[in-house]
């Protein structure tokens, strides 16, 4: 067996974890989660890709892009998990027939990094999904009073 480390596997989920990689480098390349985590993080991006070229107005986006944030935030979650899970826990779980690995400053600043970006993503889908919410109900506001 293999050593897992748990800076490596924090830094796989920030910087691919909309794809997949944490897992994969854990669990190995049958795991199914793996393989369902890149559909919403494409959806999302297919989102992205109508604002860009037919603009906010688009109401399929409307629905895409939150699955991209969810997704992102997700991961971001996962990522400060895995950093500040105790290195006596990790070692039981993902190194239990492998030699013990030691983490260090580098899945702190993993953690830290996925803390801002998981807050910030977080807090637009969320703002993203809002407004245009409540501008779908003042257009239908709009129709029923005329």
């Amino acid at each position: 067996m293999k050593t897992r480390s748990k800076t490596l596997a924090t830094w796989l989920a920030l910087v691919g974890g909309g794809f997949g990689l944490h897992r994969f480098y854990l669990h190995g390349p049958t795991d199914l989660i793996g393989w369902l985590l890149p559909w919403p993080t494409f959806a999302g991006l297919y989102g992205v890709q109508r604002v860009l070229e037919i603009g906010q107005d688009d109401r399929m986006s409307w629905l895409l892009l939150p699955l991209l944030g969810l997704t992102l935030a997700a991961t971001m979650l996962t990522a400060i998990v895995y950093g500040l899970t105790p290195d006596e826990k990790w070692n039981a779980r993902f190194n239990a027939e492998a030699a013990p690995s030691q983490s260090g400053w580098g899945a702190v600043i993993g953690v830290i990094f996925a803390l801002m970006i998981g807050a910030a993503v977080l807090m637009a889908t969320i703002a993203f999904s809002g407004q245009r919410y409540f501008e779908t109900q003042v257009e239908e506001a709009r129709k029923i009073s005329q």
